[in-house]
């Protein structure tokens, strides 16, 4: 008997052992945590690669080039590879995809939603704060070799935006809000006046009057079969902003999901009203809305500040043919406002997150073209393609940027008035932007807020009824589709999802759950014999 016992818990521990070694392979630590070295070893050979995005424009590839020949003349021992995207979500995949075989880039372009789940990974992102303060090599420090802007120079709102869970891991590179570009030729035929602030009330009830069509079925308006007033480019923004100007919940910094809400149900059943009649639409439903703003089918598109160069008959970017381009005036101004008095306007744009390596030499080495990303020669450069604002003060305040500022309508390309305008109305209200809760998860919940708005307005083009019933539903499709269920912590930090077990790690469980019968027979079948044995 004792030695049956001896036998079964050598399998025991043998199973045990290997589990053991499997699950700690498995769930290894894997990179150490960074410190920043005393010095840089300018003696060694650095290659390091640059994921970036850009809108299929040449010129902002051009700087990203002239970017890193400036940067490898400054640190000649640095070698720096871009890799250009043309979407975020792909650089976002392809990050998730990498960080497995630690084949994640030296250096990113992306969203703090986006960190937040790459740093669910042990020591995977690099926390910058003390890279950003050291006194060598830290923004603006002793031994860097440009002119970078130091802590105090960075648009503190902007440099606010990279912090998660309190600690920044992401610098901004560059800033955007949303603006809405108005045809007011069409507003004034309508008989209204254009407000110095839009109301969603007067955004409705203008798009409302736009309907009204003549017996040949042409819209009054604009004499054509095709008219839609009001086209929204992003629908989260959309349903984030609403939230955020009526002071109604959305998350909270934890992750805890509070959108599905009294108030988002009264904003689903106003957009369903609204797409119902024709007057409302959005980029999925029915495509850019720059294209229907310059073709004359359009009186609000709400885009981004950084997609200006797109909106206008004189726009530098126009993508529909000249016989179909109209001529009006185009008017920049926010997003409509529940409240004239307290404005609220998302901040939106790319930032630069670095990825921790083996070698704490070639992380400095990122660091240090990071850095370089946020020098005056690069972010005016950028900010001047689209726009965009410099995040830097030092930027901003620069005379070269002020002459740019000041010379707007100088030209229809890098002087257009709407794409200047545009920049100006950012740094007009930068003090009454805000950005959303930030965690693992945060993606995601961002997407469902738009698919709240796409899924209502599409339902009510195939004449389904929109009412509470129908709200309710939606909240748990969305739920589920988004697993929004699963993001929700209630206070703790959450976890990545590492995906079903290795077969390797299913076959040792299951490898356990046999030797524990094995024992458990082996027992019962030594208390029957010694039963038997005692008759």
């Amino acid at each position: 008997m004792r030695k049956g016992w001896k036998k079964c818990l050598g399998m025991v521990l043998a199973v045990l052992v290997l589990a053991g070694l499997f699950t700690g392979c498995h769930g290894s630590k894997g990179i150490a945590t960074f410190t920043v070295p005393e010095e840089f070893d300018d003696s060694r050979k650095y290659e390091i690669t640059f994921w970036a995005k850009n809108d299929t424009n040449k010129t902002q590839v051009d700087i990203y080039n002239k970017a890193i020949e400036d940067f490898e003349a400054l640190y000649p021992n640095i070698t720096v590879n871009i890799r250009l995207y043309t979407d975020y979500s792909r650089i976002y995949n392809d990050v998730i995809t990498n960080l497995a075989t630690k084949t994640t880039p030296n250096v990113c372009i992306t969203y703090p939603d986006h960190i937040a789940t790459y740093k669910t990974g042990d020591n995977v992102v690099v926390p910058l704060d003390q890279l950003m303060t050291d006194e060598k090599y830290g923004l603006g420090g002793s031994e860097v070799r440009f002119d970078a802007p130091t802590v105090s120079e960075v648009v503190p709102e902007f440099l606010e935006e990279g912090k998660i869970g309190g600690v920044y891991y992401a610098l901004p590179y560059m800033r955007s809000t949303e603006a809405t570009y108005v045809n007011v030729d069409m507003v004034e035929k309508l008989g209204y006046t254009l407000p110095e602030v839009l109301t969603w009330d007067f955004v409705w009830e203008v798009s409302e009057a736009a309907m009204k069509k003549d017996a040949e079925g042409n819209f009054l308006v604009n004499g054509q079969k095709v008219m839609i007033p009001f086209i929204y480019k992003s629908t989260d923004n959309m349903m984030i902003t609403m939230l955020k100007q009526l002071g109604a919940d959305y998350s909270t910094d934890a992750g805890e999901i509070k959108i599905f809400n009294d108030t988002t149900k009264e904003i689903l059943l106003t957009v369903a009203e609204h797409a119902g009649t024709g007057a409302f639409s959005t980029f999925k439903i029915s495509s850019y809305p720059a294209n229907f703003l310059n073709a004359g089918q359009c009186i609000f598109a709400i885009d981004s500040t950084a997609g200006a160069t797109w909106m206008g008959s004189e726009a530098p970017l126009v993508d529909i043919s000249p016989d179909k381009l109209v001529q009006f005036e185009t008017a920049v101004k926010t997003v409509p406002q529940y409240d004239t008095e307290n404005l609220k306007m998302i901040s939106q744009g790319p930032s630069l997150c670095i990825f921790n390596k083996d070698d704490p030499q070639e992380v400095l080495a990122s660091w240090l073209f990071a850095q370089y990303m946020l020098s005056n020669p690069v972010q005016i450069a950028y900010s001047e393609t689209e726009g965009y604002i410099p995040v830097t003060l030092k930027a901003q305040q620069s005379e070269e940027y002020r002459q740019y500022l000041a010379d707007i309508g100088k030209d229809n390309k890098e002087h257009y008035r709407v794409k200047i305008e545009a920049a100006q109305l950012l740094m007009d209200h930068t003090s009454e932007t805000f950005v959303t809760p930030v965690f693992n998860g945060s993606a995601s919940l961002r997407d469902a807020a738009g698919q709240l708005i796409e899924n209502t307005a599409k339902s009510v083009r195939r004449k389904e009824t929109v009412n509470d019933a129908y709200i309710e539903k939606l909240y748990d499709d969305i739920t589920s589709l988004y697993r929004l269920d699963q993001i929700n912590t209630g206070g703790g930090t959450s976890k990545a999802d590492l995906g079903p077990l290795p077969a390797m790690s299913k076959g040792l469980l299951a490898a356990l759950v046999i030797v524990w019968i094995l024992i458990l027979i082996y027992v019962i079948s030594g208390a029957v014999k010694k039963r038997k044995a005692g008759k």
